[in-house]
């Protein structure tokens, strides 16, 4: 059977594939995929000491372009050649980088950066939640309705009942995190329904190249000319979030999917937030409430319902014949 996969913690893609048995060689690269995204907090709060979020999203879309881009040559992919699909892959870039980047970002100025990444293990959610709105055939079925759920019931427990009695930084910063995953879960309806057939490596040249388009100069506009003096630390924080989990990081995502196939590969999404929980805490000294744990709990637990395959072997053990003595 045929799946669409929906936007993992980081930037994706959604893409036609079987699902397929995971060998040793796709639980490896899916760890190495979620080491490499976890990192991507930590690096973005590093480089936020000297550079803005707009730049940080700028330098990552722009350096992360001039790499995939020799990649797409190297293999001879198809390149998007009428105005009509670059229009496409802009507004993919805005979905599925520019604004989610931005919004990420600029909320790790004002919330600890676990927390940050425990909300953006959302996306799934918001991605079989916009599914089932807008394709007929991704109907909200019992077992998913459930997954939803639990899943928001995780939200409502990571921003915790204080974000209601007023919008400070810090729930603003919340709010901006669960504003990504919405625009995630939009990305992978608009890559559905206007990117099919396109490489998927094209595709994040592509809309990589669309938000640079947007945010080099939006950045200049809103922050200013960019710096050249920058601190070792922030070159290094800059270089990793747009080379390392975002050029390197589609290499690897799509090499899972061809092995492990898209439903399998949403395993990253519970693996994220606990490296950058654990990078956090051992490296910015951060300290999370209890109640953000038990919303990452909730959350886990949605995205395993929506999975469906532990309750599938659950019952199969269940229908299993008693062994005969």
């Amino acid at each position: 059977m045929f799946r669409i996969a929906p936007i993992p913690a980081a930037c994706t893609v959604p893409v036609m594939t079987v699902q397929k048995t995971m060998t040793n060689a796709a639980w490896a690269q899916l760890g190495l995929l979620a080491l490499i995204w976890g990192g991507s907090f930590l690096s973005v709060r590093v480089a936020l000491d000297e550079v803005g979020p707009m730049w940080i999203v700028g330098h990552r879309a722009v350096w992360a372009a001039l790499v995939l881009w020799p990649v797409v040559m190297l293999r001879r992919l198809p390149l998007p050649r009428s105005w009509r699909l670059w229009a496409v892959l802009v507004v993919m870039g805005a979905l599925n980088n520019a604004i989610p980047f931005g919004l990420l970002a600029w909320g790790q100025q004002h919330v600890e950066t676990g927390l940050i990444a425990i909300l953006n293990a959302a996306t799934a959610i918001f991605g079989v939640l916009f599914a089932a709105i807008f394709f007929a055939d991704e109907r909200l079925s019992a077992r998913k309705a459930l997954g939803v759920a639990l899943g928001f019931s995780g939200v409502v427990w990571v921003v915790g009942p204080a974000a209601l009695s007023g919008f400070d930084p810090g729930a603003l910063g919340q709010v901006a995190a669960i504003g990504a995953t919405i625009s995630y879960a939009l990305a992978g309806v608009w890559a559905r329904k206007k990117m099919g057939g396109l490489p998927p490596l094209t595709a994040a040249a592509g809309m990589t190249t669309g938000a640079a388009l947007i945010m080099v100069p939006l950045a200049w506009l809103l922050e200013g000319a960019p710096r050249l003096d920058l601190a070792p630390a922030t070159i290094a924080g800059l270089a990793y979030v747009s080379i390392g989990s975002t050029a390197l990081a589609y290499i690897i995502y799509y090499r899972v999917i061809a092995i492990a196939g898209s439903g399998n590969v949403l395993l990253v999404t519970l693996m994220v937030a606990p490296v950058a929980i654990l990078l956090g805490v051992v490296v910015l000294d951060e300290t999370l409430p209890v109640r953000a744990y038990a919303g990452f709990a909730a959350l886990a637990a949605g995205l395993v319902v929506l999975d469906g395959r532990l309750l599938r072997r659950a019952r199969a053990r269940g229908a299993a014949p008693a062994p005969k003595f």
